[in-house]
Protein backbone atom coordinates (compact mmCIF):
# COMPACT_ATOMS: atom_id res chain seq x y z
CA UNK A 1 0.00 0.00 0.00
CA UNK A 2 1.37 3.43 -0.61
CA UNK A 3 2.15 5.85 2.37
CA UNK A 4 0.39 9.25 1.52
CA UNK A 5 1.52 12.46 3.67
CA UNK A 6 -2.59 13.61 3.22
CA UNK A 7 -5.01 11.52 3.96
CA UNK A 8 -9.12 12.77 3.60
CA UNK A 9 -11.34 10.83 5.46
CA UNK A 10 -15.33 10.82 4.84
CA UNK A 11 -17.32 11.35 8.82
CA UNK A 12 -20.88 10.55 9.07
CA UNK A 13 -22.00 10.51 12.34
CA UNK A 14 -25.01 9.84 11.73
CA UNK A 15 -28.19 9.63 14.40
CA UNK A 16 -28.41 8.65 18.27
CA UNK A 17 -25.00 8.20 20.16
CA UNK A 18 -23.03 8.14 16.89
CA UNK A 19 -21.89 12.14 17.02
CA UNK A 20 -20.69 11.50 20.32
CA UNK A 21 -18.96 8.15 19.86
CA UNK A 22 -17.56 9.40 16.95
CA UNK A 23 -16.07 12.52 18.26
CA UNK A 24 -13.75 10.51 20.20
CA UNK A 25 -12.91 8.68 17.67
CA UNK A 26 -11.77 11.92 15.28
CA UNK A 27 -9.98 13.29 18.37
CA UNK A 28 -7.60 10.15 17.80
CA UNK A 29 -7.17 10.05 14.50
CA UNK A 30 -6.18 13.66 15.01
CA UNK A 31 -3.46 12.32 17.67
CA UNK A 32 -2.20 10.08 15.34
CA UNK A 33 -1.63 12.50 12.69
CA UNK A 34 0.22 14.61 14.93
CA UNK A 35 2.28 12.18 16.42
CA UNK A 36 3.07 10.35 13.02
CA UNK A 37 3.35 13.72 10.80
CA UNK A 38 1.07 13.13 8.39
CA UNK A 39 -2.39 15.37 8.10
CA UNK A 40 -5.88 14.11 8.11
CA UNK A 41 -8.26 16.31 6.68
CA UNK A 42 -11.67 15.65 7.96
CA UNK A 43 -15.02 16.10 5.54
CA UNK A 44 -18.79 16.10 7.05
CA UNK A 45 -21.75 14.42 5.64
CA UNK A 46 -25.00 13.29 6.64
CA UNK A 47 -27.02 9.56 6.19
CA UNK A 48 -29.54 7.71 7.87
CA UNK A 49 -32.15 9.82 10.12
CA UNK A 50 -30.99 12.97 10.30
CA UNK A 51 -30.26 13.10 6.64
CA UNK A 52 -34.22 12.09 6.09
CA UNK A 53 -34.71 15.25 8.21
CA UNK A 54 -32.50 17.37 6.54
CA UNK A 55 -32.31 16.48 2.93
CA UNK A 56 -35.51 14.09 2.39
CA UNK A 57 -33.26 10.95 1.66
CA UNK A 58 -31.32 8.88 4.01
CA UNK A 59 -28.28 9.12 1.65
CA UNK A 60 -28.05 12.58 0.07
CA UNK A 61 -25.65 12.49 -3.25
CA UNK A 62 -23.80 15.21 -1.88
CA UNK A 63 -22.64 12.44 1.22
CA UNK A 64 -21.77 10.04 -1.63
CA UNK A 65 -19.86 12.25 -3.35
CA UNK A 66 -17.81 13.58 -0.13
CA UNK A 67 -16.88 9.17 0.44
CA UNK A 68 -16.27 9.03 -3.34
CA UNK A 69 -13.42 11.39 -2.82
CA UNK A 70 -12.18 10.42 0.35
CA UNK A 71 -9.49 7.61 1.47
CA UNK A 72 -12.13 5.84 3.82
CA UNK A 73 -15.04 6.39 5.21
CA UNK A 74 -15.80 6.81 9.34
CA UNK A 75 -19.70 6.05 10.16
CA UNK A 76 -21.22 6.48 13.82
CA UNK A 77 -24.36 4.98 13.56
CA UNK A 78 -28.17 5.19 11.80
CA UNK A 79 -31.72 4.59 13.07
CA UNK A 80 -34.29 5.06 15.69
CA UNK A 81 -37.65 5.14 16.72
CA UNK A 82 -38.30 8.01 15.19
CA UNK A 83 -38.03 6.66 11.45
CA UNK A 84 -39.65 3.30 12.02
CA UNK A 85 -42.95 3.59 10.32
CA UNK A 86 -41.40 5.38 7.78
CA UNK A 87 -41.85 3.23 4.20
CA UNK A 88 -38.43 1.51 3.15
CA UNK A 89 -37.39 3.94 0.84
CA UNK A 90 -37.09 6.51 3.65
CA UNK A 91 -35.37 4.16 6.47
CA UNK A 92 -32.36 5.27 8.03
CA UNK A 93 -31.09 1.78 6.73
CA UNK A 94 -31.51 2.27 3.66
CA UNK A 95 -28.73 4.68 3.30
CA UNK A 96 -26.15 2.67 5.20
CA UNK A 97 -27.24 -0.50 2.63
CA UNK A 98 -27.38 2.12 -0.14
CA UNK A 99 -23.79 3.28 0.48
CA UNK A 100 -22.48 0.10 0.79
CA UNK A 101 -23.77 -1.03 -2.48
CA UNK A 102 -22.41 2.38 -4.32
CA UNK A 103 -19.12 2.12 -2.65
CA UNK A 104 -18.90 -1.44 -4.09
CA UNK A 105 -18.25 -2.63 0.00
CA UNK A 106 -18.33 -6.08 -0.09
CA UNK A 107 -16.54 -7.25 2.32
CA UNK A 108 -17.77 -7.26 5.88
CA UNK A 109 -14.85 -7.95 8.58
CA UNK A 110 -16.25 -8.07 12.22
CA UNK A 111 -13.46 -9.33 14.96
CA UNK A 112 -15.02 -10.75 18.22
CA UNK A 113 -11.82 -10.98 20.97
CA UNK A 114 -12.16 -11.45 24.17
CA UNK A 115 -9.60 -9.13 25.93
CA UNK A 116 -8.80 -11.21 29.52
CA UNK A 117 -9.75 -7.76 31.99
CA UNK A 118 -13.41 -8.54 30.36
CA UNK A 119 -13.84 -11.72 31.18
CA UNK A 120 -16.11 -10.81 33.92
CA UNK A 121 -18.69 -8.54 31.74
CA UNK A 122 -19.48 -11.70 28.96
CA UNK A 123 -22.57 -13.45 30.29
CA UNK A 124 -21.39 -16.65 29.40
CA UNK A 125 -19.09 -18.68 31.81
CA UNK A 126 -15.50 -17.55 32.31
CA UNK A 127 -13.88 -20.57 31.07
CA UNK A 128 -16.38 -20.88 27.92
CA UNK A 129 -15.16 -17.28 26.61
CA UNK A 130 -11.67 -16.69 28.07
CA UNK A 131 -9.78 -16.88 25.13
CA UNK A 132 -12.16 -15.88 22.45
CA UNK A 133 -10.24 -14.69 19.02
CA UNK A 134 -12.13 -15.10 15.94
CA UNK A 135 -13.51 -12.92 12.74
CA UNK A 136 -16.71 -12.91 11.06
CA UNK A 137 -16.41 -12.34 7.14
CA UNK A 138 -19.59 -11.37 6.07
CA UNK A 139 -20.75 -10.63 2.67
CA UNK A 140 -22.54 -7.27 1.83
CA UNK A 141 -23.77 -6.48 -1.12
CA UNK A 142 -25.90 -9.60 -2.03
CA UNK A 143 -28.44 -12.33 -0.88
CA UNK A 144 -32.03 -11.01 -0.04
CA UNK A 145 -30.97 -7.66 1.64
CA UNK A 146 -30.56 -6.79 -1.96
CA UNK A 147 -32.80 -8.76 -3.80
CA UNK A 148 -36.26 -7.73 -5.51
CA UNK A 149 -39.48 -6.82 -2.41
CA UNK A 150 -42.77 -7.71 -3.19
CA UNK A 151 -46.05 -7.26 -0.99
CA UNK A 152 -49.25 -7.61 -2.65
CA UNK A 153 -52.93 -9.29 -1.85
CA UNK A 154 -53.79 -13.04 -2.03
CA UNK A 155 -56.70 -14.34 -3.62
CA UNK A 156 -58.18 -14.67 -0.03
CA UNK A 157 -57.88 -11.26 0.84
CA UNK A 158 -54.47 -11.60 2.79
CA UNK A 159 -51.50 -9.62 2.12
CA UNK A 160 -48.07 -11.78 0.73
CA UNK A 161 -44.89 -10.54 1.28
CA UNK A 162 -41.81 -11.95 -0.42
CA UNK A 163 -37.93 -10.96 -0.31
CA UNK A 164 -35.42 -13.07 -3.66
CA UNK A 165 -32.71 -14.27 -1.97
CA UNK A 166 -29.70 -14.31 -4.91
CA UNK A 167 -26.63 -14.60 -5.43
CA UNK A 168 -23.74 -14.76 -7.99
CA UNK A 169 -20.76 -17.17 -8.35
CA UNK A 170 -18.52 -14.64 -8.87
CA UNK A 171 -19.50 -12.51 -6.01
CA UNK A 172 -19.43 -16.10 -3.35
CA UNK A 173 -16.24 -16.22 -4.81
CA UNK A 174 -14.99 -12.82 -4.16
CA UNK A 175 -15.82 -12.84 -0.55
CA UNK A 176 -14.23 -16.41 -0.19
CA UNK A 177 -11.03 -15.34 -1.29
CA UNK A 178 -11.04 -12.29 1.13
CA UNK A 179 -11.67 -15.13 3.80
CA UNK A 180 -9.39 -17.35 2.89
CA UNK A 181 -6.26 -14.92 2.78
CA UNK A 182 -7.26 -13.41 6.34
CA UNK A 183 -7.35 -16.95 7.86
CA UNK A 184 -4.22 -17.64 5.75
CA UNK A 185 -2.60 -14.96 7.97
CA UNK A 186 -3.81 -16.51 11.38
CA UNK A 187 -4.42 -19.97 12.22
CA UNK A 188 -5.51 -21.60 8.76
CA UNK A 189 -8.43 -22.79 9.57
CA UNK A 190 -12.10 -21.27 7.90
CA UNK A 191 -15.85 -22.18 8.63
CA UNK A 192 -17.84 -21.36 5.74
CA UNK A 193 -21.33 -20.95 7.19
CA UNK A 194 -24.53 -21.62 4.56
CA UNK A 195 -27.83 -23.85 5.07
CA UNK A 196 -27.08 -26.61 1.97
CA UNK A 197 -29.68 -28.59 3.28
CA UNK A 198 -32.83 -26.34 2.45
CA UNK A 199 -31.26 -23.34 0.21
CA UNK A 200 -30.14 -23.50 -3.67
CA UNK A 201 -28.01 -20.32 -2.90
CA UNK A 202 -26.21 -22.33 0.16
CA UNK A 203 -25.44 -25.20 -2.06
CA UNK A 204 -24.06 -23.15 -4.74
CA UNK A 205 -22.37 -21.35 -2.08
CA UNK A 206 -20.65 -24.31 -0.78
CA UNK A 207 -19.78 -25.36 -4.44
CA UNK A 208 -18.03 -22.63 -4.85
CA UNK A 209 -16.06 -22.75 -1.60
CA UNK A 210 -14.82 -26.10 -2.17
CA UNK A 211 -13.29 -24.82 -5.72
CA UNK A 212 -12.01 -21.85 -4.25
CA UNK A 213 -10.30 -24.19 -1.57
CA UNK A 214 -8.28 -25.90 -4.14
CA UNK A 215 -6.13 -22.78 -4.08
CA UNK A 216 -5.28 -23.06 -0.34
CA UNK A 217 -4.30 -25.78 0.01
CA UNK A 218 -2.84 -24.91 3.45
CA UNK A 219 -6.25 -23.51 4.53
CA UNK A 220 -8.01 -26.00 6.59
CA UNK A 221 -11.90 -25.71 5.18
CA UNK A 222 -15.16 -27.11 7.03
CA UNK A 223 -18.84 -26.28 6.63
CA UNK A 224 -21.01 -25.85 9.02
CA UNK A 225 -25.09 -25.15 8.74
CA UNK A 226 -26.13 -21.61 10.26
CA UNK A 227 -28.19 -23.10 12.94
CA UNK A 228 -25.66 -25.42 14.53
CA UNK A 229 -22.90 -21.88 13.61
CA UNK A 230 -25.17 -20.11 16.24
CA UNK A 231 -25.53 -23.43 18.82
CA UNK A 232 -21.57 -23.56 18.67
CA UNK A 233 -21.05 -19.98 19.21
CA UNK A 234 -22.53 -20.15 22.38
CA UNK A 235 -21.58 -23.74 23.22
CA UNK A 236 -17.70 -23.73 22.39
CA UNK A 237 -16.55 -20.15 20.55
CA UNK A 238 -12.91 -21.03 20.93
CA UNK A 239 -13.17 -23.59 18.19
CA UNK A 240 -13.65 -20.87 15.43
CA UNK A 241 -10.83 -18.94 13.97
CA UNK A 242 -12.20 -17.07 10.77
CA UNK A 243 -16.15 -17.61 9.97
CA UNK A 244 -17.30 -16.73 6.37
CA UNK A 245 -21.12 -16.65 5.46
CA UNK A 246 -23.48 -14.56 3.20
CA UNK A 247 -24.81 -11.06 4.00
CA UNK A 248 -28.04 -11.95 6.31
CA UNK A 249 -26.54 -15.11 8.31
CA UNK A 250 -23.48 -12.99 8.88
CA UNK A 251 -25.42 -10.01 9.95
CA UNK A 252 -26.73 -12.53 12.77
CA UNK A 253 -23.88 -14.20 14.24
CA UNK A 254 -21.62 -11.48 13.95
CA UNK A 255 -24.01 -9.82 16.51
CA UNK A 256 -23.92 -12.82 18.60
CA UNK A 257 -20.26 -13.30 18.13
CA UNK A 258 -20.06 -9.65 19.08
CA UNK A 259 -22.00 -10.40 22.52
CA UNK A 260 -19.08 -13.24 23.87
CA UNK A 261 -17.01 -10.64 24.57
CA UNK A 262 -19.46 -8.76 26.86
CA UNK A 263 -20.36 -5.98 25.72
CA UNK A 264 -21.75 -5.02 21.89
CA UNK A 265 -20.33 -1.83 22.76
CA UNK A 266 -16.60 -2.49 22.39
CA UNK A 267 -16.79 -4.50 18.92
CA UNK A 268 -15.28 -2.38 15.47
CA UNK A 269 -16.23 -3.29 12.05
CA UNK A 270 -14.81 -2.74 8.22
CA UNK A 271 -16.42 -2.80 5.38
CA UNK A 272 -13.89 -3.01 2.90
CA UNK A 273 -13.91 -3.10 -0.88
CA UNK A 274 -11.72 -3.72 -3.43
CA UNK A 275 -8.02 -2.54 -2.66
CA UNK A 276 -7.79 -0.32 0.14
CA UNK A 277 -10.97 1.56 0.75
CA UNK A 278 -13.29 1.17 3.53
CA UNK A 279 -16.25 2.14 5.77
CA UNK A 280 -15.81 1.71 9.56
CA UNK A 281 -18.03 1.81 12.13
CA UNK A 282 -18.85 0.11 15.83
CA UNK A 283 -21.08 -3.29 15.15
CA UNK A 284 -23.40 -1.51 17.77
CA UNK A 285 -26.37 0.50 16.93
CA UNK A 286 -27.83 4.34 17.65
CA UNK A 287 -28.96 3.65 20.90
CA UNK A 288 -31.35 6.08 20.83
CA UNK A 289 -32.31 6.13 24.68
CA UNK A 290 -29.16 7.01 25.83
CA UNK A 291 -28.27 9.57 23.05
CA UNK A 292 -26.91 12.97 24.32
CA UNK A 293 -26.32 11.77 27.61
CA UNK A 294 -22.73 11.38 27.21
CA UNK A 295 -22.47 7.78 29.05
CA UNK A 296 -22.09 6.13 25.54
CA UNK A 297 -19.08 3.48 24.67
CA UNK A 298 -16.75 5.21 22.23
CA UNK A 299 -14.42 2.31 22.05
CA UNK A 300 -15.58 0.15 19.39
CA UNK A 301 -15.43 3.56 17.28
CA UNK A 302 -12.16 4.09 18.44
CA UNK A 303 -11.01 0.56 17.82
CA UNK A 304 -13.02 1.22 14.06
CA UNK A 305 -10.50 3.89 13.71
CA UNK A 306 -8.41 1.55 14.33
CA UNK A 307 -8.82 -0.72 11.79
CA UNK A 308 -9.73 2.06 9.09
CA UNK A 309 -5.20 3.04 10.03
CA UNK A 310 -4.99 -0.10 9.11
CA UNK A 311 -6.42 -1.21 6.41
CA UNK A 312 -6.76 2.07 4.14
CA UNK A 313 -4.43 4.34 5.35
CA UNK A 314 -1.49 1.83 5.71
CA UNK A 315 -0.45 2.70 9.25
CA UNK A 316 -0.28 -0.46 10.77
CA UNK A 317 2.02 0.88 13.97
CA UNK A 318 -0.18 3.34 14.47
CA UNK A 319 -3.33 1.11 14.24
CA UNK A 320 -1.23 -0.92 16.90
CA UNK A 321 -1.02 1.77 19.69
CA UNK A 322 -4.37 3.09 19.38
CA UNK A 323 -5.31 -0.77 20.29
CA UNK A 324 -2.88 -0.61 22.47
CA UNK A 325 -4.05 2.51 24.51
CA UNK A 326 -7.62 1.24 24.75
CA UNK A 327 -6.35 -2.58 25.84
CA UNK A 328 -4.09 -0.21 28.96
CA UNK A 329 -7.17 1.95 29.95
CA UNK A 330 -9.44 -1.53 30.08
CA UNK A 331 -6.25 -2.91 32.30
CA UNK A 332 -6.18 0.44 34.75
CA UNK A 333 -10.29 -0.82 35.12
CA UNK A 334 -11.54 2.24 33.87
CA UNK A 335 -14.90 1.35 32.48
CA UNK A 336 -18.38 2.70 30.61
CA UNK A 337 -21.99 1.75 32.03
CA UNK A 338 -22.12 -0.90 29.33
CA UNK A 339 -19.29 -2.89 31.11
CA UNK A 340 -18.75 -1.36 34.69
CA UNK A 341 -20.09 -4.13 37.51
CA UNK A 342 -19.99 -1.35 39.62
CA UNK A 343 -22.25 1.23 37.96
CA UNK A 344 -21.52 3.97 40.64
CA UNK A 345 -17.75 4.34 39.15
CA UNK A 346 -18.74 4.38 35.33
CA UNK A 347 -17.10 6.90 33.73
CA UNK A 348 -18.60 8.82 30.57
CA UNK A 349 -18.07 9.20 26.67
CA UNK A 350 -15.63 12.03 26.69
CA UNK A 351 -13.91 10.93 29.94
CA UNK A 352 -12.97 7.72 28.45
CA UNK A 353 -11.91 9.00 25.51
CA UNK A 354 -9.43 11.67 26.92
CA UNK A 355 -7.89 8.00 29.06
CA UNK A 356 -7.28 6.28 25.95
CA UNK A 357 -5.60 9.98 24.31
CA UNK A 358 -3.42 10.01 27.26
CA UNK A 359 -2.19 6.35 26.58
CA UNK A 360 -1.54 6.92 23.16
CA UNK A 361 0.68 9.66 23.89
CA UNK A 362 2.30 7.32 26.12
CA UNK A 363 3.52 5.50 22.89
CA UNK A 364 5.92 5.99 20.55
CA UNK A 365 3.70 5.90 16.79
CA UNK A 366 5.34 5.76 13.58
CA UNK A 367 4.40 7.22 10.12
Amino acid sequence: MEKKNTYKIAVLPGDGIGPEIVAEAVKVLGAVAEQTGVTIEFEYGRIGGIAIDTDGTPLPEETLEIAKRADAVLLGAVGGPKWDQNPGHLRPETGLLGIRKALGLFANIRPATMHPSLVDASSLKPEVVSGVDLIVVRELTGGIYFGEKKRYAAADGGEVAEDLLIYHEAEIERILRVAFELARKRSRRLVSVDKANVLESSRLWRKVAERVAADYPDVELSHMLVDSCAMQLVRAPKQFDVIVTENMFGDILSDQAAMLTGSIGMLASASLAEGSFGLYEPVHGSAPDIAGKGIANPLATILSAAMLLRHSLGLDEAAAAVEQAVWAVLEAGHRTGDIAQDKSKALGTVEIGQLVLNELAKRTVKK
